[in-house]
């Protein structure tokens, strides 16, 4: 009986075996929507495709994503060419990518597009990062194909205009798989041996593909870490590739590269003819200049008689220094005449009397102050001693010693008058020495005796 039920296990393999055996579900052509889409840490693609009505579960393995020339995101429509088949953990049948490209729009596009704006956001395109091109470079590295037209075209321009300037043709695959890893690292070996002072990397002509080595993030990153500037020379005047953006110089062409990266030396010859000319001008007016001044030297009056112009010197001297001597001598006089007012006032004032009579005022104030607080004190002992007398008094320990006390009830009221106190009260009588009890007998009052 228990031989007719399957395990799930069981079940799930045989549904599994079932669409693997089917060729129609072997080679699915789907396009659709990317949704829940999630890039794992190990390089897989976990997705959902739908459309209106239903959807699936996708998963694109690192092997096989890892070709793909754009970066899936959700909401994007793709399509796809995979196999169908079940994961047996959660018995459910799901979609194997094998290969993915955008729905509308060419994948190489699309790639560049987000390439080109996480870049921008990264930074790697503004200005502030763009090295300054030399303007008489010494050596500089043509990073490009070593047989294409592109190297002519540089090695002539460069020799025609420049042909001081040392060259060095670092030779790269400039397309294909083993482009971008071949232009990348020639810009980090360029950097490496040192003496360069320029490179230049680029290439003819041709469609994205054969240009899209130059599209390459690593590409792109080797540019922006150079040391060394870089102009980039892709393709002609329309093509502008990832590359063009990151480096410091763009030129529209290999031949604009050679152009901007060296001076023409007949402009140079010819700017420097232009300021040979400009400096002869200007010698001949300085000297021009200078022979003028030189004849007013000639005709002036200090020139023809030196001696005329010596002797009003001497004698402007002079008069300056009998008019120094008569400052000094009436200065010195006016200052003594004040030093004799000073002597004159202090005999007038003498200060050494006022300081005597000042201090005798002090020390007469001083004797006045101590009489007055020698009575005060005396006056102050004085209040202390009545009031310590009338203290005494008025302490009831005292009139106790003549012979009084003070009667309490039990509750330790004094009493004062008859009218406290009834037949029978306990009362404590307080002595000088201690105390005693009593209990009242009987009460007579002042106004009985009257009475009588």
């Amino acid at each position: 009986m228990n031989e007719r039920y399957l395990t799930v296990t069981a079940l799930t393999r045989y549904i599994k075996k079932k669409l693997e055996m089917d060729r129609h579900l072997q080679e699915v052509w789907l396009k659709g929507e990317i949704s829940n889409f999630t890039h794992h840490s190990r390089g897989h693609m976990y997705l959902t495709i739908k459309d209106n009505q239903t959807r699936i579960q996708a998963v694109m393995f690192a092997g096989n994503n890892r070709r793909l020339k754009f970066r899936p995101e959700n909401g994007m429509n793709v399509l796809i060419k995979g196999e169908i088949s079940v994961f047996e953990s959660y018995g459910q049948y799901q979609l194997y990518i094998r290969e993915m490209q955008p729905d509308g729009i060419g994948a190489l596009y699309l790639a560049y597009e987000q390439l080109k704006e996480r870049l921008s956001k990264d930074g790697y395109f503004d200005d502030k990062h763009k090295r300054q091109i030399p303007k008489f470079p010494s050596h500089i590295a043509v990073i490009t194909s070593p047989t294409g037209a592109a190297v002519r075209d540089i090695i002539t321009t460069i020799k025609r205009r420049f042909p001081v300037v040392q060259l060095t043709i670092i030779p790269v695959f400039v397309q294909g798989e083993e482009a971008a890893k071949s232009i990348q690292h020639a810009i980090i070996h360029a950097n490496q041996m040192k003496g360069f002072d320029t490179i230049i990397v680029g290439r003819g002509g041709g469609s994205i593909e054969d240009l899209w080595s130059f599209n390459d993030e690593g590409v792109a990153k080797a540019i922006f870490h150079s040391k060394i500037p870089v102009i980039s020379a892709i393709g002609h005047e329309t093509d502008v590739t990832i590359s063009d953006f990151v480096a410091d110089l763009r030129a529209p062409t290999p031949t604009g590269a050679a152009e901007l990266a060296v001076p023409s030396l007949e402009d140079l010859r010819e700017h420097m003819n232009h300021l040979k000319a400009r400096l002869l001008k200007l010698t001949q007016l300085t000297t021009m200049k200078k022979a003028e001044s030189l004849q007013a030297i000639r005709q002036s009056y200090a020139f023809h008689l030196p001696k005329h112009l010596i002797n009003e010197k001497e004698q402007y001297i002079d008069r300056l220094t009998e008019k120094l001597v008569t400052s000094y001598h009436s200065l010195q006089k006016t200052k003594r005449t004040t030093l004799e007012q000073i002597e004159q006032r202090l005999i007038f004032e003498q200060p050494q009397k006022k300081w005597q009579e000042a201090k005798q005022r002090v020390d007469n104030a001083k004797e006045a102050l101590t009489k007055s607080s020698i009575t005060k004190v005396q006056q102050k002992q004085h209040d202390i001693q009545s009031f310590i007398d009338k203290l005494t008094l008025l302490n009831p320990l005292h009139i106790m010693k003549r012979g009084f006390a003070l009667p309490y009830t039990e509750k330790g009221t004094l009493i004062k008058t008859t009218e406290q106190l009834k037949i029978n009260d306990q009362l404590r009588v307080h002595l000088l020495d201690g105390s005693f009890y009593c209990k009242v007998k009987k009460i007579r009052r002042d106004q009985d005796d009257k009475g009588k």
